[in-house]
């Protein structure tokens, strides 16, 4: 498995420009062409639902089960189930003993559509917590991609939790994978170091330069002697035209710049290069579930 350049997809199948809005256009016109895409590249991903996502939009998720693709979870309402990492106005943290509730409801509305448990799960945000990997471990998940690599930068590749503390090493069953970010290049954001999250460079800018970034990272963990692997995250409303400004309810939201700059036509151009360029380097690619059997299988193997 060291060898090989592992990459997972992940598509965060939530309201259009995440918490900002309440509707559900990428959604329900983006899942059908990013099937598509897959099928026509040969791969497979992981397409993660919020419960009320999955309840909405029953099409899209037959759609994806469909394909062969994986759908997950991704919390009941793209609620903050984790640990806040920055301040968002009137998004407010679950307290760590509500999370176990707001999991299992949100499994069981995912599951309600798409007929089994998903085993599957991403945070909102990146926002995972000790309350809730210990919450999907009695759930019986078999994989969580929230680790935010570009925060706490200290795990480069998979690994199994610890129930005291998720960002640690431990015995868990469920694997955590680590989403992909610079750790070659110099930040300029003390403390938080956001810029090191390299999403969504490739609709902002181009899929080469997100791959120059891609290219660095390899040979850091190479250097290091650890094995690539490569989680991503997407959203469906990228790649639909989105609106510079929203007005609902009692209030117009306007979007930072980087949200709403090249979604559409050019997310899914860009999106088409990067994996091609991805292939290119002779990467496998995986469902999330399917890669975490292969990685808890090594571990057994050892």
């Amino acid at each position: 498995m060291k060898d090989n350049v592992h990459v997972i997809f992940g598509f965060d199948m939530e309201t259009d420009v995440g918490s900002f809005t309440p509707y559900y256009d990428g959604v329900k016109n983006a899942t059908g062409p990013l099937v598509e895409l897959f099928d026509k590249k040969g791969i497979k991903g992981t397409f993660y639902y919020t419960g009320d996502a999955a309840r909405r939009n029953p099409e899209s998720v037959e759609l994806v089960k469909l394909s062969g693709n994986e759908v997950g979870c991704h919390s009941l309402f793209h609620e903050t189930v984790g640990d806040e990492l920055f301040p968002i106005p009137g998004v407010v943290p679950l307290l760590p003993e509500e999370v176990p509730l707001r999991i299992e409801k949100a499994t069981e509305w995912v599951q309600q559509v798409l007929g089994h448990q998903p085993v599957s799960f991403r945070a909102p945000r990146l926002w995972g917590s000790t309350a809730l990997l210990n919450s999907l471990e009695r759930l019986n998940y078999v994989s969580d991609a929230s680790y935010p690599m570009y925060f706490y930068r200290e795990r480069f590749v998979p690994y199994h939790p610890s129930r005291s503390d998720w960002t640690k090493e431990g015995d868990m069953n469920i694997v955590e994978i680590p989403n992909f970010a610079d750790m070659v290049m110099q930040s300029k954001d003390p403390g938080l170091e956001r810029d090191r999250d390299q999403w969504p460079l490739f609709r902002t800018q181009s899929a080469d330069e997100l791959m120059k970034r891609i290219d660095g990272f390899v040979k850091f963990l190479r250097d290091r002697n650890l094995p690539v692997v490569l989680c991503f995250y997407f959203h469906p409303w990228e790649f639909i035209p989105i609106q510079e400004s929203y007005h609902y309810g009692e209030a117009t939201v306007t979007p930072d710049r980087f949200l709403t700059l090249g979604c559409g036509e050019k997310a899914m151009s860009e999106f088409s290069i990067l994996i091609d360029r991805l292939k290119d380097m002779g990467s496998t690619f995986h469902r999330a579930d399917d890669f975490a059997g292969l990685w808890s299988k090594q571990r057994l193997v050892k």
